[in-house]
């Protein structure tokens, strides 16, 4: 089933990296994310190569592989290729699917192109991205 522009949105709108954006930014998003469905043991990001895009787990889950050791599982709502998205520098970890998986895709080209159109969802993003450091940070020094 293809999802619509209000559910893209809507999908769009629960995930952390996004807390804060108005309903015009996630409609901005959302026009240009794509649905991507992934057979299970697909590679979708490989680490060490540069990232062209960012995804949004829909249905199914992913392990994320860093350096040949299993360092998290993703599922619906989570999200990943944010930084090399952002960075335009390599992906720091591989993303595997565990079974059939579908997500939401955004080009890094039209993740820009969202941002520079609208500081107000370049400002939630920067603030979601921050809470995710101060999140990682954290834990690593308790």
């Amino acid at each position: 089933m293809t999802l619509t522009r209000d559910r893209k949105s809507e999908l769009l709108a629960g995930a952390r990296l996004f807390d804060g954006v108005d309903a015009d930014g996630m409609e901005r998003i959302a026009a240009v994310a794509v649905q991507v469905d992934f057979p299970a043991n697909h590679v979708i990001a490989r680490q060490g190569e540069i990232g062209t895009g960012f995804f949004l787990i829909v249905s199914g889950s992913v392990r994320v592989v860093r350096g040949g050791d299993e360092v998290a599982i993703l599922g619906p709502g989570d999200f990943f290729g944010e930084l090399s998205v952002l960075d335009g520098l390599p992906r720091t970890a591989q993303v595997v699917t565990r079974e059939p998986t579908r997500c939401l895709g955004l080009a890094s080209w039209d993740f820009e192109q969202a941002l520079l159109e609208s500081p107000t969802l370049a400002l939630s993003i920067l603030r979601g991205l921050a809470g995710r450091l101060r999140t990682v940070t954290e834990q690593q020094h308790h």
